[in-house]
């Protein structure tokens, strides 16, 4: 099937009328059988088409497609060149960079996906994005002080994130430590950091982002979540993805040349439990305690027993102890 046929078939459906077959074989330059095919291709990642006799063929809603031009007009001139893939599916963004980085530097690449068919999340969860629903991003970054350097790198990750949508009207939303953005309570989005090379030297990072954005329905997600369009937010999606670009360009090289420490206490104003009461889950325990923000390195505070203590990542989640839920 030809790929380039098959795009520019989901870009004549996208604006959701209906379109008869003769009409699309003619924009496609192809018979009516092989409109059929490509219709087939279309229902292949998962898009519900609506079939009227006499009316021909839509897409109920219509679909809002990333587009690569579209993205880039929104970057300024002087913003290091980014090179950007686009795929109508995937398995997952991050795993297509963490296997190229085996054989080639992968900075400032930027992956992005129409539809992920294994995506995952933080502690082995799946991340599910339906086609043309969220934004499925992965994007490559080289650092050159091993693992150590890396130390708040997913907060920043998330705060770049956070002031994208601020951007473009999402007012709201809270940064829950380490890597999720929420509003209302809700997951809105969450981060995915993978690293390769050495672990004290030079290493490339593979930054994983989701964002739920037309996402209306899903019975597959196994915890609270919220998409934009769900909470009265029009974002188009190219839109979206440029701001968080520039976003974490600027954030990116301010962590490269100072750390975590000069945005820690912009992080903490978004801090989702900034002083409320939390269950800390680690590995065979679980502490109760009061949230105080994390420290210069993004290691998460806690107040536990009258003691102040830091937690850094791996298998520990925050939750609200249940009597503030």
């Amino acid at each position: 099937m030809s790929l380039t046929s098959l795009n520019q078939l989901l870009h004549l459906l996208a604006d959701g009328h209906f379109h008869s077959g003769t009409d699309l074989g003619q924009h496609l330059n192809m018979s009516r059988a092989a409109v059929w095919k490509q219709l087939k291709g279309v229902e292949a990642l998962g898009v519900q088409l609506h079939r009227v006799r006499g009316r021909g063929y839509r897409i109920a809603g219509g679909l809002d497609l990333l587009d690569l031009e579209a993205i880039q007009r929104q970057l300024p001139p002087l913003t290091p060149a980014f090179s950007m893939q686009l795929h109508m599916s995937l398995a997952s963004t991050n795993q297509t960079l963490m296997q190229r980085v085996q054989h080639e530097p992968i900075h400032g690449q930027v992956v992005l996906a129409e539809v992920q068919t294994k995506g995952r999340g933080r502690l082995g969860r799946q991340w599910q994005s339906p086609f043309g629903q969220n934004i499925a991003l992965s994007m490559g970054w080289r650092f050159t002080g091993g693992a150590a350097a890396l130390e708040g790198l997913s907060l920043v990750v998330g705060l770049a994130l956070v002031e994208a949508l601020q951007d473009l009207g999402m007012s709201s939303a809270k940064l829950k430590w380490p890597n999720d953005v929420l509003v209302e309570g809700k997951k809105l989005a969450g981060i995915l950091l993978e690293m390769r090379g050495d672990a004290t030297g030079p290493c490339h990072v593979v930054i994983g982002i989701g964002v739920n954005v037309h996402l209306e329905h899903n019975p597959n997600i196994d915890q609270p979540w919220v998409s934009l369009r769900q909470l009265g937010c029009q974002v188009q999606r190219n839109d979206l993805v440029a701001r968080l670009l520039l976003r974490l360009n600027q954030h990116l090289h301010t962590f490269v040349a100072q750390g975590f420490a000069p945005t820690r206490g912009l992080w903490q104003s978004y801090n989702q439990h900034q002083d409320q009461a939390v269950q800390l889950f680690l590995s065979g325990e679980t502490l109760s305690g009061v949230c105080r923000g994390v420290n210069d390195t993004g290691a998460v505070l806690v107040e536990v027993g009258g003691e102040l203590r830091a937690f850094n990542g791996g298998e520990i989640s925050l939750r609200p102890q249940r009597d503030e839920i």
